[in-house]
């Protein structure tokens, strides 16, 4: 029996969908001069010629294709481990985990960081749990085998009973490590090239916030049932607002917006402080820009300017006022004093950058499941110069509805699993990208590089095994 053909839409279907499907007029958000100065470039880079071409929605629920993302991507490009703060002192480590492996980064005498592999070379035991904390030594609990701070053995207990002497390999097996930005970054490739190189351009474009200035205020990770990619890909684009957080229209532009690819990461810069043009011109400020307006030192009672020149002014405010409260604005254009210059680090680092805060989330992929994952939310705020930092948070870790995030998070999780759901639907035949997605496609593309243009097929194999 021959397969019915699924009906297209005709050239007259197609005109009067767009006519329905049309976005409001309005008028464009002002932004600053572009410039290829000192601080952060806010010039347009040129958009990329991706194609249109659907993306297979295998990717995103085929473990051949989750292998294949392990073998040929996260275990060749450098990973964001962890925070600086957490290790200032000799001895000090993060344990963290990707995928399958656990690893130690350890602060040295000498003040370098380095990393290892956080298994002991005896039997495979781990050495430490996931956390942070400090030691003199690392010693396994199950045979006492004992690995200074710099992963040379210490001490082998019965050494004399191993006939093939101790391992040759002098102690933990160790990878490439590194720090930017208050970051500690890492590996698992030993041939990785310099890290400043894998993330060019983005110090160039976040040192001006002084990310170590920055004191964490929240360190959480919950456990989503999606794809890894999914859940980059909800950070990645602005076209949801208008679906998931309606709210936010009433806080944000999200028409029109500028994107921009490079080499391996992108951004979006989206400006706050102002409405979108999907919704009316409100006759009084929002309330979720009244919170802008307070969180800079202004009073909305004290306002009597037309709404669109609000986020203007908030600028203006912030500008005369930073210095007074602390705040460094000197490297920083004035639509960053409001907006939020939206960055992915490829493969699995977004991060909403703004001159007072910052909201980090790390998405990790499970070792075995490519319809889990883990989400790590790490938000900070810039510590007023001669002001004392807030106690670190505690780390929590919970599953997708045990506890809130946050409403606008909230909103992501809860829409996450029917989107992965819907990925295993025969009713779906892949991903169809508008040109408000490009850092989706962009992501894509970046991602087949590594992984080879046979990945699709490869993936598929190896399902069928």
């Amino acid at each position: 029996m021959s397969k019915k053909p699924t009906p297209t839409l005709t050239e007259s279907e197609q005109a009067e969908l767009r006519e329905r499907s049309r976005t409001p007029t309005y008028r464009k958000v002002r932004r600053v001069e572009p410039t290829d100065g000192p601080g952060t470039p806010s010039a347009k880079a040129p958009d990329p010629d991706l194609g249109d071409a659907m993306i297979p929605k295998e990717r995103y629920t085929s473990r051949g294709f989750l292998q294949l993302e392990w073998d040929r991507m996260w275990s060749k490009v450098w990973l964001l481990g962890g925070l600086e703060s957490d290790v200032p002192e000799p001895g000090d480590y993060i344990c963290t985990e990707i995928g399958r492996e656990s690893i130690l980064l350890v602060r040295q005498a000498d003040g370098r960081m380095r990393a290892f592999y956080n298994v002991c070379l005896h039997r495979g035991n781990r050495l430490r749990p996931t956390g942070i904390s400090s030691a003199d030594s690392f010693k396994c609990q199950y045979h006492h085998w004992e690995y200074g701070i710099d992963g040379r053995f210490v001490r082998i207990p019965d050494l004399d009973t191993f006939p093939q002497g101790a391992p040759p390999c002098r102690g933990l097996k160790e990878l490439p490590c590194d720090t930017w930005g208050g970051f500690v970054w890492f590996s698992l490739n030993r041939e990785v090239g310099p890290l400043a190189e894998y993330l060019s351009p983005i110090p160039q474009h976040l040192d001006p916030y002084h990310f170590p200035r920055m004191a964490l205020t929240r360190d959480i990770t919950v456990e989503w049932n999606c794809n890894w990619k999914a859940s980059v890909d909800a950070f990645n684009e602005s076209y949801h607002v208008q679906g998931i957080h309606p709210q936010l229209l009433y806080y944000l532009h999200d028409l029109d917006i500028q994107i921009d690819c490079y080499e391996r990461h992108n951004r979006y810069l989206i400006p706050f402080g102002t409405v979108s043009p999907r919704v009316r011109k409100p006759p009084s400020i929002p309330d979720p820009i009244k919170t802008i307006m307070k969180t800079a030192g202004m009073d909305p009672a004290d306002y009597d300017e037309p709404l669109e020149n609000l986020r203007r002014d908030v600028q203006v405010h912030k500008r005369r006022t930073g210095a007074s409260m602390g705040r460094d604005y000197s490297k920083l254009n004035d639509d960053q004093l409001t907006d939020d210059y939206h960055y992915l680090i490829f493969p699995n680092v977004t991060l909403n950058v703004h001159a007072d805060d910052l909201m980090l989330f790390r998405q990790r992929p499970h070792p075995t499941d490519p319809d889990r994952m883990l989400y790590d939310v790490w938000t900070f705020e810039l510590v007023p110069e001669g002001a004392e930092r807030p106690p670190r948070p505690k780390h929590q870790y919970f599953r997708h509805g045990d506890k809130s995030i946050g409403l606008v998070l909230d909103q992501d999780a809860q829409n996450l699993p029917g989107v992965q759901d819907g990925m295993h639907s025969a009713g779906l035949d892949g991903l169809w990208i508008g040109s408000q997605e490009l850092r989706i496609r962009h992501f894509h593309k970046v991602l087949m590089d590594y992984l080879g243009k046979d990945a699709d097929e490869a993936a598929a194999k190896l399902d069928s095994r």
